[in-house]
């Protein structure tokens, strides 16, 4: 995918890894639709990614929660007036907890925002982007997608859904122009993570990467064309091994449950 002048919706631009997606985006020439809940964040997001660039770059910017269904035809009809050609789901939600005690209003904002919200702004925008030259569908999921983890069972439920449905519409487009590339990071340093979310990570011992080293990494995906990328070792490792022999990673989980449930009763 030729990034230099391509029309690009990105959602969730507001967040840590929106911002970051932003600027490289804009760096690479694409012209952004930046969609986000936010108004104050995103017109900040808005006039600092503007400047960046060369001359006749476009930037736009856009108020929408996408749990609600008039925001998403908002968002599909500000889409297809911009002229998009590439889509990047990338608005997501978290919450950390133990799945007895959480609210349930709080686990059904996760399985909206993560998977509900994705899969239907590509329904909305899907024939518009078969009748491009050239377009891509992109799908920012989690390493808890494939390797789901205690204390995220909403979030690794709705991660492990998306990836499922970015593999089934990739074989699906399969004969069309529309790439679907589905990218799974692993913990990522932004203020998505709560206090209890970064001590479990240190007493877990689990790295995170920066929002700029991850939109550096989905931004090359994006343009390879990738169907599927999972970022970091050993995470990857372990996500695959999740996938062969999901008994070892119970066994290996099992023996840190009680460094985890310390934590996720006091989220």
């Amino acid at each position: 995918m030729d990034l230099n002048h391509a029309r690009i919706l990105l959602t969730g631009a507001t967040g840590g890894l929106g911002h970051a997606l932003a600027r490289c985006l804009a760096e690479k020439g694409a012209d952004l639709l930046l969609a986000g809940r936010d108004a104050k964040r995103l017109a900040a997001c808005h006039t600092e990614i503007g400047g960046i660039g060369g001359t006749g770059r476009q930037t736009l910017s856009l108020r929408a929660d996408l749990t609600l269904p008039e925001d998403i035809e908002k968002t599909a009809a500000a889409a297809r007036e911009f002229g998009v050609n590439v889509l990047i789901n990338n608005a997501g939600v978290n919450a950390f907890g133990m799945y007895e005690k959480q609210d349930w209003r709080a686990l059904e904002q996760v399985m909206a925002t993560n998977l509900i919200a994705p899969m239907q702004l590509t329904h909305a925008l899907l024939p518009w982007l078969k009748e491009r030259e050239s377009a891509a569908i992109v799908n920012i999921g989690s390493t808890f997608g494939s390797l789901p983890f205690p204390g995220f069972a909403a979030y690794s439920s709705a991660k492990a859904g998306l990836r499922g449905f970015s593999q089934a519409l990739r074989r699906e487009l399969a004969d069309s122009r529309v790439e679907v590339v589905h990218v799974a990071p692993r913990t990522i340093a932004s203020a998505m993570n709560t206090a209890a979310v970064n001590a479990l990570n240190h007493d877990l011992g689990n790295h995170a990467d920066t929002p700029q080293a991850v939109a550096r990494k989905i931004v090359a995906a994006l343009r390879a064309g990738s169907g599927e990328k999972h970022f970091g070792f050993p995470e990857i490792l372990f996500a695959w091994l999740n996938g062969f022999a999901p008994g070892l990673i119970d066994l290996g989980l099992k023996a840190k449950l009680a460094v985890i449930k310390r934590h996720a009763l006091q989220a």
